[in-house]
């Protein structure tokens, strides 16, 4: 090998290597060579797309989760009732991301927790909770309690389009220790109100300048047609990347199974405002997923059809055909699943990722990578094999906004119950009233003996999504900084052109790519 000397031509001289440093994402998937790959397989190598140096800030992560709607955190938490009931689908939203409510309750409860996701943030509040003049301050109290929330506008008929007459206040009823009383003995009369065919904009202005915290729309009339609240400004301040639709309401997504009975839990979910429905199902390329995607579109063509869980080519191309949405891609991955080792079925779940959403992207189909995620790498492995939002059920059970009390552990740690959704507990119907969604998920219900698909177990206290979710997406962005991509289209692109490499790694760099060498450490994540 002949030393060049001029060391302006390194460039040039590296044109010269082929094959380039790393594999194509096509070249480590392919399973004659390496075998069915999963996420601790591989590492993305650095290859700088862009030269030009950037912050991570930004860098974007908008990313579709159906045909139709945007989300721009790509994080999802998974329909699991140890993971997402009302407290966690806002607070996804309100980060960025999606919260999927899951359906091992009655059509009623699942309902209500929608209808508390859609009504914790408003634009234009179009129906609004109104009291008539003969409402108690003990009847405002016991809303306030239901809601979560006061300011009730009080009009002649009680209802809207009707003459407005006062509002009342939390402040009004938070001491009046009268509760016979009638709210119009307590309520304000002195209202900022803003006409009818004010805009959002302008009404905001309008709402600020007043120092009120509600502000009524009304007709020429003076009857109500709408409220706007003074809490959902500062919402937006706090969190600019909410999950939204257009009427400025929180995204909202449920569960369902496919079974006919859901057919009126889904009239309920849609009745209270839902915008996604996710068909839950162990293996969703079945006659009864088919059948069940099919009669939502037909029936509810505004509501977006997220379909799964599948991981294979002709899985994807059946529920696509049938009109699915969005796929959700992962079968014994979970950490509470034991699908794999119980039924000998599944697949690891990057050759998943990268099969079923190469093939669903040519049909615009965005696809969730469910399951498999322990760690934020993983998160951003799922995005890079083609996935366009992760799904997260153990990773997020230990958070403040999970179901469930916290315990100390026998190790002393503060603790959450989990457990996956195929687990005897949740087929058995313990700790959760209502319909069962673990033995519909499993087609399950009848037989006379259960085999379990899944685990219970607990998860260590992680603290608020408030602050382990902005971890995430900041880390992310720091990943795909160093790749040198400014979005997640980017890094797709750069994945599919080859220009994002990939390095197929053994136990031993495994071991050497974590801590080690060291007689203690402590592995702290994230500041907050």
């Amino acid at each position: 090998m002949v030393e060049i000397q001029d060391y302006t031509k390194a460039l040039d001289v590296l044109e010269e290597y082929s094959p380039r440093d790393g594999l194509h994402v096509d070249a480590l998937l392919d399973s004659d060579k390496h075998g069915a790959l999963t996420y601790n397989d591989f590492l993305l190598s650095i290859v700088l797309i862009s030269r030009a140096a950037f912050p991570a800030s930004d860098v974007t992560l908008e990313s579709r989760v159906s045909r139709r709607l945007t989300i721009k955190a790509p994080l999802l938490s998974s329909p699991m009732d140890t993971v997402t009931e009302h407290n966690m689908a806002i607070h996804m939203a309100l980060l960025g991301g999606l919260g999927v409510i899951h359906n091992n309750c009655s059509p009623d409860e699942q309902a209500e927790m929608v209808r508390k996701v859609k009504r914790y943030e408003n634009g234009f509040i179009l129906d609004p909770v109104v009291l008539s003049p003969k409402a108690t301050v003990g009847d405002a109290k016991q809303l306030k309690a239901k809601w979560g929330f006061g300011g009730f506008p009080v009009t002649e008929n009680g209802t809207l389009h009707s003459k407005l007459l006062g509002i009342v206040s939390s402040r009004d009823i938070q001491f009046h220790n009268q509760p016979n009383d009638l709210v119009t003995a307590v309520m304000s009369t002195e209202l900022v109100t803003a006409p009818a065919g004010t805009t959002l904009a302008e009404a905001n202005d309008v709402l600020r300048s007043s120092k009120k915290g509600k502000l009524p729309i009304v007709d020429e009339d003076g009857s109500l047609i709408s409220l706007l609240s003074r809490s959902d400004l500062t919402k937006d301040i706090h969190y600019p990347l909410a999950s939204k639709v257009q009427s400025k309401q929180l995204l909202c997504a449920a569960a369902v199974s496919t079974h006919d009975a859901d057919k009126i839990r889904l009239q309920k979910l849609v009745d209270a405002g839902l915008d996604i429905v996710v068909v839950d199902s162990s293996q969703g390329h079945s006659i009864y997923q088919i059948a069940m995607i099919k009669y939502i579109k037909r029936e509810f063509p505004q509501l977006d059809v997220i379909a799964g869980n599948i991981v294979t080519r002709e899985q994807a191309a059946a529920l696509i055909a049938a009109g699915a949405d969005g796929l959700r891609i992962g079968m014994g991955s979970g950490s509470a699943c034991i699908t794999q080792e119980i039924m000998a079925v599944g697949r690891p779940q990057a050759a998943a990722v990268r099969s079923v959403s190469s093939f669903a992207a040519r049909f615009g189909v965005p696809c969730i990578a469910d399951g498999g995620v322990s760690n934020l790498g993983h998160i951003v492995k799922g995005l890079a094999l083609g996935a366009s939002t992760v799904m997260m059920g153990g990773l997020l059970a230990g958070t403040t906004e999970s179901p469930g009390e916290y315990f100390v552990s026998s190790e002393g740690q503060l603790a959450k119950a989990y457990r996956g959704m195929g687990s005897i507990a949740v087929m058995e119907g313990k700790g959760k009233a209502g319909d069962n969604a673990g033995t519909a998920r499993y087609f399950s219900e009848n037989d006379k003996v259960k085999v379990a698909q899944g685990v219970a177990g607990s998860v260590i206290d992680r603290g608020s999504v408030t602050q382990f979710v902005p971890y995430l997406v900041a880390g992310v962005q720091h990943s795909l900084q160093d790749i040198g991509v400014k979005s997640l289209d980017a890094l797709r692109d750069g994945v599919n052109r080859g220009q994002v490499r990939f390095e197929k790694t053994s136990a031993s760099a495994m071991a050497e790519g974590n801590v080690h060498g060291l007689h203690t450490h402590e592995k702290k994540l994230y500041t907050s």
